[in-house]
């Protein structure tokens, strides 16, 4: 699953791209909190380089930069909460909430981990590293993905998977500086994010694959959740 889990062969319908923007927005406007001016600040620089990979409409990126830095009068509430527990099997997982109603998040994870099993906070996350997570392709021919990363000062890497990329991990206050520095090194820079990496991943072949179902089904209606904007999975592959 890698270092973020992510649905495999994933609608790219309207109403999924919909959701990825609405996921994206939320980003955009928490990040927009430290200044409007992604040149100045580098989570914003780096919500708005996401979101324009994934071709986000300009007029819905500069909406959510004015709106969560306060430039529209609007008033933009979001609390950020980590939830954490087991998906079937005992596969653990890390859910990242943004939110604007608590109340509603805390109901619909209860909810969403009853195939599971919703834990308390610490009961998983000592199973996981905090890090820099820096999806990247190689732009030139032979690039090196271990010499980009001991150059750009990365602490390790997830070889490239069947699509080319790359996943290279960094100390949480690396993360901006280690993404600025790999296109010098041959490597194209897909997305740069916090997140979180599974010290003891789960073997996916101990798993059967009625098993193994059940676990990805779990964490396909996590992800479908508008409130949850990362899931994170304990599951090796």
């Amino acid at each position: 699953m890698g270092a973020q889990w992510k649905a495999k062969h994933k609608d790219i319908a309207s109403n999924a791209k919909g959701k990825l923007f609405g996921k994206l927005a939320k980003d955009i406007m928490l990040a927009a909190r430290g200044g409007a001016d992604p040149k100045d600040n580098a989570k914003l620089r780096m919500a708005v380089e996401a979101a324009r990979k994934v071709s986000m409409p300009k007029d819905t990126l500069d909406r959510a930069i004015k709106k969560g830095a306060g430039l529209t009068g609007e008033t933009v509430h979001f609390e950020q909460v980590i939830y954490e527990g087991f998906a079937p099997h005992r596969v653990p997982v890390m859910v990242e909430v943004l939110t604007d109603n608590t109340n509603r998040a805390a109901s619909d994870m209860r909810v969403l981990f009853r195939k599971g099993q919703q834990g308390t906070p610490g009961s998983v996350s000592w199973d996981f590293d905090h890090v820099g997570l820096i999806e990247a392709e190689a732009a030139t021919p032979g690039a090196d993905a271990d010499m980009a990363a001991i150059e750009a000062g990365a602490q390790d890497l997830l070889p490239a998977d069947e699509d080319g990329v790359t996943v290279f991990l960094t100390d949480p206050t690396d993360l901006d500086l280690v993404s600025r520095a790999l296109p010098a090194q041959g490597f194209t820079v897909l997305s740069a994010k916090l997140g979180y990496r599974p010290k003891n991943p789960v073997d996916p072949t101990s798993l059967s694959a009625e098993q193994l179902e059940e676990v990805e089904s779990f964490l396909a209606a996590m992800d479908d959740n508008d409130d949850v904007q990362h899931v994170y999975a304990g599951l090796a592959g």
